[in-house]
Protein backbone atom coordinates (compact mmCIF):
# COMPACT_ATOMS: atom_id res chain seq x y z
CA UNK A 1 0.00 0.00 0.00
CA UNK A 2 1.55 3.54 -1.00
CA UNK A 3 -0.14 6.05 1.24
CA UNK A 4 0.74 9.51 1.75
CA UNK A 5 -0.01 12.00 4.08
CA UNK A 6 -0.68 15.97 4.05
CA UNK A 7 3.30 16.09 4.72
CA UNK A 8 4.79 13.87 2.13
CA UNK A 9 2.37 16.30 -0.29
CA UNK A 10 4.43 18.90 1.17
CA UNK A 11 7.60 17.69 0.75
CA UNK A 12 7.28 16.51 -2.76
CA UNK A 13 6.15 20.00 -3.91
CA UNK A 14 9.21 21.65 -2.16
CA UNK A 15 11.67 19.33 -3.05
CA UNK A 16 10.60 19.29 -7.08
CA UNK A 17 9.44 23.03 -6.95
CA UNK A 18 12.10 23.76 -9.28
CA UNK A 19 10.26 21.79 -12.19
CA UNK A 20 7.73 24.54 -12.51
CA UNK A 21 8.78 27.14 -14.71
CA UNK A 22 9.13 30.69 -13.33
CA UNK A 23 6.66 32.82 -15.96
CA UNK A 24 3.86 30.78 -14.99
CA UNK A 25 0.78 33.47 -14.70
CA UNK A 26 -1.90 31.79 -12.86
CA UNK A 27 -2.57 28.63 -11.02
CA UNK A 28 -5.84 26.84 -11.05
CA UNK A 29 -6.70 24.10 -9.13
CA UNK A 30 -9.15 21.03 -10.14
CA UNK A 31 -11.45 20.81 -7.78
CA UNK A 32 -11.48 19.39 -4.83
CA UNK A 33 -8.53 17.35 -4.34
CA UNK A 34 -6.36 19.56 -6.64
CA UNK A 35 -6.80 22.62 -4.48
CA UNK A 36 -4.56 21.59 -2.00
CA UNK A 37 -1.66 21.32 -4.01
CA UNK A 38 -2.60 24.10 -6.08
CA UNK A 39 -2.80 27.00 -3.03
CA UNK A 40 0.62 25.50 -1.69
CA UNK A 41 2.01 25.73 -5.22
CA UNK A 42 0.59 29.31 -5.66
CA UNK A 43 2.14 30.19 -1.93
CA UNK A 44 5.82 29.05 -3.04
CA UNK A 45 5.68 30.73 -6.28
CA UNK A 46 4.05 33.50 -5.46
CA UNK A 47 1.23 33.26 -8.20
CA UNK A 48 -2.60 34.15 -8.10
CA UNK A 49 -4.85 30.65 -7.97
CA UNK A 50 -8.44 30.15 -8.38
CA UNK A 51 -10.32 26.60 -9.19
CA UNK A 52 -11.10 25.92 -12.58
CA UNK A 53 -14.39 26.94 -12.59
CA UNK A 54 -13.65 30.36 -11.57
CA UNK A 55 -11.00 30.26 -14.09
CA UNK A 56 -13.59 29.30 -16.94
CA UNK A 57 -15.66 32.09 -15.82
CA UNK A 58 -13.03 34.50 -15.68
CA UNK A 59 -13.34 34.85 -11.75
CA UNK A 60 -9.81 35.04 -9.92
CA UNK A 61 -9.25 35.02 -5.94
CA UNK A 62 -7.69 38.26 -4.15
CA UNK A 63 -6.85 38.60 -1.00
CA UNK A 64 -10.31 39.76 1.06
CA UNK A 65 -12.45 39.08 -2.16
CA UNK A 66 -14.33 36.47 -3.84
CA UNK A 67 -15.25 36.02 -7.39
CA UNK A 68 -13.33 38.97 -8.61
CA UNK A 69 -12.78 39.15 -13.08
CA UNK A 70 -9.64 39.37 -14.14
CA UNK A 71 -8.40 40.64 -17.25
CA UNK A 72 -7.00 37.95 -19.71
CA UNK A 73 -4.44 40.24 -21.04
CA UNK A 74 -3.03 39.91 -17.49
CA UNK A 75 -2.66 35.73 -17.11
CA UNK A 76 -1.41 34.42 -20.08
CA UNK A 77 0.17 31.24 -19.06
CA UNK A 78 -1.76 29.25 -16.56
CA UNK A 79 -1.30 26.01 -14.48
CA UNK A 80 -3.64 23.85 -13.89
CA UNK A 81 -3.11 21.78 -10.98
CA UNK A 82 -4.31 18.58 -9.46
CA UNK A 83 -3.27 15.84 -6.67
CA UNK A 84 -2.69 12.98 -8.38
CA UNK A 85 -3.73 11.32 -12.00
CA UNK A 86 -4.28 7.52 -12.68
CA UNK A 87 -6.54 6.69 -15.33
CA UNK A 88 -6.08 9.66 -16.41
CA UNK A 89 -9.79 9.81 -17.05
CA UNK A 90 -10.11 12.76 -15.10
CA UNK A 91 -7.71 15.04 -16.18
CA UNK A 92 -9.17 14.38 -19.87
CA UNK A 93 -12.69 15.43 -18.24
CA UNK A 94 -10.30 18.86 -17.29
CA UNK A 95 -9.01 19.57 -20.90
CA UNK A 96 -12.41 19.47 -22.74
CA UNK A 97 -13.64 21.68 -20.07
CA UNK A 98 -11.43 24.19 -20.96
CA UNK A 99 -10.71 23.49 -24.38
CA UNK A 100 -12.48 26.62 -25.76
CA UNK A 101 -10.00 28.90 -24.14
CA UNK A 102 -6.88 27.43 -25.62
CA UNK A 103 -6.49 30.42 -28.16
CA UNK A 104 -7.05 32.68 -25.45
CA UNK A 105 -4.09 31.17 -23.09
CA UNK A 106 -0.89 29.36 -22.63
CA UNK A 107 -2.62 25.54 -20.70
CA UNK A 108 0.01 23.39 -18.91
CA UNK A 109 -1.18 20.35 -16.92
CA UNK A 110 0.78 19.34 -13.31
CA UNK A 111 0.08 16.69 -10.63
CA UNK A 112 2.16 15.47 -7.81
CA UNK A 113 1.61 11.55 -8.02
CA UNK A 114 1.52 10.29 -10.88
CA UNK A 115 1.36 6.62 -11.85
CA UNK A 116 3.87 4.86 -14.09
CA UNK A 117 3.21 5.20 -17.82
CA UNK A 118 0.84 8.48 -17.24
CA UNK A 119 3.70 11.30 -17.20
CA UNK A 120 2.88 11.95 -21.43
CA UNK A 121 -0.64 12.62 -19.76
CA UNK A 122 0.95 15.90 -18.61
CA UNK A 123 3.34 18.44 -18.77
CA UNK A 124 4.41 18.47 -15.14
CA UNK A 125 4.48 15.22 -12.82
CA UNK A 126 6.64 16.23 -9.30
CA UNK A 127 6.55 11.69 -8.24
CA UNK A 128 5.66 8.47 -9.26
CA UNK A 129 3.52 6.29 -7.01
CA UNK A 130 2.38 3.10 -8.40
CA UNK A 131 -1.08 1.40 -7.13
CA UNK A 132 -2.40 0.78 -5.01
CA UNK A 133 -2.06 3.98 -3.79
CA UNK A 134 -4.37 6.10 -1.45
CA UNK A 135 -3.92 9.88 -0.07
CA UNK A 136 -4.50 11.26 3.91
CA UNK A 137 -6.74 14.17 2.09
CA UNK A 138 -9.25 11.49 0.56
CA UNK A 139 -9.43 7.96 2.17
CA UNK A 140 -12.40 8.77 4.39
CA UNK A 141 -13.98 9.21 1.49
CA UNK A 142 -12.37 6.16 -0.80
CA UNK A 143 -14.14 3.03 -2.25
CA UNK A 144 -11.53 0.70 -0.08
CA UNK A 145 -13.45 1.77 3.06
CA UNK A 146 -16.38 -0.62 1.57
CA UNK A 147 -13.43 -3.38 2.28
CA UNK A 148 -12.12 -2.00 5.35
CA UNK A 149 -12.67 -2.09 9.75
CA UNK A 150 -13.32 1.07 11.16
CA UNK A 151 -13.15 1.94 14.96
CA UNK A 152 -15.98 4.61 16.15
CA UNK A 153 -14.54 6.73 19.38
CA UNK A 154 -11.60 8.21 18.40
CA UNK A 155 -12.57 8.21 14.29
CA UNK A 156 -16.32 9.07 13.94
CA UNK A 157 -16.98 10.71 17.06
CA UNK A 158 -15.07 11.97 20.25
CA UNK A 159 -13.92 9.62 23.10
CA UNK A 160 -15.92 9.64 26.04
CA UNK A 161 -14.40 11.60 28.96
CA UNK A 162 -13.60 9.94 32.18
CA UNK A 163 -16.95 11.20 33.71
CA UNK A 164 -18.99 10.33 30.66
CA UNK A 165 -17.42 6.70 30.44
CA UNK A 166 -19.28 5.59 34.10
CA UNK A 167 -21.21 2.43 32.23
CA UNK A 168 -24.45 4.00 33.15
CA UNK A 169 -26.76 6.93 32.37
CA UNK A 170 -23.81 9.11 31.28
CA UNK A 171 -21.78 6.65 29.29
CA UNK A 172 -25.58 6.07 27.82
CA UNK A 173 -26.16 9.93 27.06
CA UNK A 174 -22.02 10.11 25.78
CA UNK A 175 -23.29 7.25 23.05
CA UNK A 176 -26.81 9.26 22.16
CA UNK A 177 -24.97 12.67 21.66
CA UNK A 178 -21.18 11.94 20.94
CA UNK A 179 -19.71 14.80 19.13
CA UNK A 180 -18.60 13.45 14.82
CA UNK A 181 -15.34 13.65 13.80
CA UNK A 182 -14.34 12.28 11.15
CA UNK A 183 -17.75 11.00 8.68
CA UNK A 184 -16.59 9.31 5.87
CA UNK A 185 -18.20 10.03 2.40
CA UNK A 186 -17.90 6.14 1.43
CA UNK A 187 -19.96 3.23 3.23
CA UNK A 188 -17.91 1.26 5.48
CA UNK A 189 -17.39 -2.28 5.48
CA UNK A 190 -17.57 -3.29 9.11
CA UNK A 191 -17.08 -0.50 12.29
CA UNK A 192 -15.43 -2.71 14.86
CA UNK A 193 -15.49 -1.45 18.38
CA UNK A 194 -14.85 -2.16 22.16
CA UNK A 195 -17.98 -0.38 22.93
CA UNK A 196 -19.88 -2.83 24.92
CA UNK A 197 -23.40 -4.79 23.47
CA UNK A 198 -25.57 -3.65 25.26
CA UNK A 199 -24.98 -0.15 24.24
CA UNK A 200 -25.85 -1.22 20.73
CA UNK A 201 -28.96 0.25 20.07
CA UNK A 202 -27.85 4.11 21.26
CA UNK A 203 -24.82 3.21 19.20
CA UNK A 204 -26.94 2.12 15.73
CA UNK A 205 -29.24 5.38 16.54
CA UNK A 206 -26.25 7.62 16.53
CA UNK A 207 -25.00 6.36 13.69
CA UNK A 208 -28.23 6.86 11.65
CA UNK A 209 -28.33 10.39 13.15
CA UNK A 210 -24.84 11.17 11.60
CA UNK A 211 -25.53 9.41 8.37
CA UNK A 212 -22.72 6.91 8.84
CA UNK A 213 -23.17 3.66 6.01
CA UNK A 214 -21.84 1.04 6.62
CA UNK A 215 -22.15 -3.20 5.92
CA UNK A 216 -22.12 -4.53 9.83
CA UNK A 217 -21.44 -3.56 12.94
CA UNK A 218 -19.03 -5.87 15.76
CA UNK A 219 -19.39 -4.76 19.41
CA UNK A 220 -17.55 -6.54 22.71
CA UNK A 221 -19.67 -8.56 24.05
CA UNK A 222 -18.96 -8.68 27.92
CA UNK A 223 -21.47 -7.34 30.37
CA UNK A 224 -20.51 -4.26 32.14
CA UNK A 225 -17.14 -2.37 32.44
CA UNK A 226 -15.15 -4.36 34.85
CA UNK A 227 -15.07 -6.93 32.52
CA UNK A 228 -14.37 -4.91 29.56
CA UNK A 229 -11.04 -4.18 31.64
CA UNK A 230 -10.42 -7.30 33.25
CA UNK A 231 -10.53 -8.84 30.05
CA UNK A 232 -8.03 -5.57 28.30
CA UNK A 233 -8.83 -7.01 24.96
CA UNK A 234 -9.43 -4.36 23.04
CA UNK A 235 -6.30 -4.82 20.03
CA UNK A 236 -6.88 -8.46 19.82
CA UNK A 237 -10.75 -8.08 19.37
CA UNK A 238 -10.77 -5.70 16.66
CA UNK A 239 -7.97 -7.66 14.39
CA UNK A 240 -10.44 -10.99 15.35
CA UNK A 241 -12.42 -9.33 12.75
CA UNK A 242 -9.54 -7.33 10.85
CA UNK A 243 -8.16 -11.19 10.13
CA UNK A 244 -11.19 -12.18 7.70
CA UNK A 245 -9.57 -12.23 4.24
CA UNK A 246 -11.90 -9.58 3.14
CA UNK A 247 -10.27 -6.51 4.70
CA UNK A 248 -7.78 -4.55 3.39
CA UNK A 249 -7.52 -1.88 5.72
CA UNK A 250 -8.47 -1.11 9.64
CA UNK A 251 -9.08 2.30 10.81
CA UNK A 252 -8.22 3.35 14.19
CA UNK A 253 -7.59 6.28 17.05
CA UNK A 254 -5.28 4.61 19.76
CA UNK A 255 -2.07 4.54 17.87
CA UNK A 256 -0.74 1.77 20.70
CA UNK A 257 -3.84 -0.17 19.55
CA UNK A 258 -2.96 0.61 15.72
CA UNK A 259 0.59 -1.01 16.34
CA UNK A 260 -0.87 -3.96 18.57
CA UNK A 261 -3.24 -4.60 15.50
CA UNK A 262 -1.14 -4.62 12.80
CA UNK A 263 1.25 -7.03 14.74
CA UNK A 264 -1.35 -9.50 14.92
CA UNK A 265 -2.91 -9.14 11.62
CA UNK A 266 0.35 -8.24 9.36
CA UNK A 267 -2.36 -5.88 7.58
CA UNK A 268 -1.97 -2.04 7.68
CA UNK A 269 -3.23 0.11 9.93
CA UNK A 270 -4.38 3.53 9.25
CA UNK A 271 -3.92 5.80 13.00
CA UNK A 272 -6.35 8.83 13.25
CA UNK A 273 -4.34 10.13 16.34
CA UNK A 274 -1.23 10.73 14.31
CA UNK A 275 -2.84 9.84 10.56
CA UNK A 276 0.00 8.12 9.81
CA UNK A 277 -0.43 4.49 8.16
CA UNK A 278 1.16 1.30 10.54
CA UNK A 279 1.96 -1.48 8.43
CA UNK A 280 5.43 -2.31 9.73
CA UNK A 281 4.11 -6.13 9.91
CA UNK A 282 2.74 -6.94 6.99
CA UNK A 283 2.23 -10.29 5.81
CA UNK A 284 3.56 -12.70 2.85
CA UNK A 285 -0.10 -13.54 1.76
CA UNK A 286 -1.40 -9.65 1.87
CA UNK A 287 1.92 -8.84 0.09
CA UNK A 288 1.11 -10.98 -2.31
CA UNK A 289 -2.16 -9.26 -2.71
CA UNK A 290 -1.20 -5.68 -3.25
CA UNK A 291 1.79 -6.67 -5.44
CA UNK A 292 4.49 -6.07 -3.18
CA UNK A 293 5.97 -9.64 -3.21
CA UNK A 294 5.49 -11.98 -6.42
CA UNK A 295 3.64 -9.07 -8.52
CA UNK A 296 2.97 -11.67 -12.06
CA UNK A 297 0.73 -13.15 -9.52
CA UNK A 298 -1.56 -10.04 -8.73
CA UNK A 299 -1.08 -9.21 -12.38
CA UNK A 300 -2.13 -12.02 -14.15
CA UNK A 301 -5.29 -11.91 -11.57
CA UNK A 302 -6.34 -8.33 -12.46
CA UNK A 303 -6.14 -9.61 -16.05
CA UNK A 304 -8.24 -12.35 -15.31
CA UNK A 305 -11.12 -10.06 -13.12
CA UNK A 306 -10.97 -7.60 -16.53
CA UNK A 307 -11.98 -10.44 -18.74
CA UNK A 308 -14.65 -11.95 -16.80
CA UNK A 309 -16.33 -8.22 -16.20
CA UNK A 310 -16.42 -7.58 -20.03
CA UNK A 311 -17.99 -10.95 -20.27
Amino acid sequence: MNYRTISDLNQVILKHLYIIPRDIDLIVGIPRSGMFPANLLALYLNRPVTDLGSFINGHIYKAGERGQFFDSRQYKKILIVDDSISSGSAMQKCKEQVKHLENDFNIQYCVVYAIPGTENMIDYALDIVPLPRYFQWNILNHTVLEKACMDIDGVLCVDPTPEQNDDGERYRNFVLHAQPLFIPGSKIGTLVTSRLEKYRKETETWLENNNVKYNKLVMLDLPNKEARQKANCHASHKASEYKLNQYKLFIESSLSQALEINKITGKPVLCTENFEMIFNSQSILYNIKNGQSLPFIRKGLLRLRNSIKKI
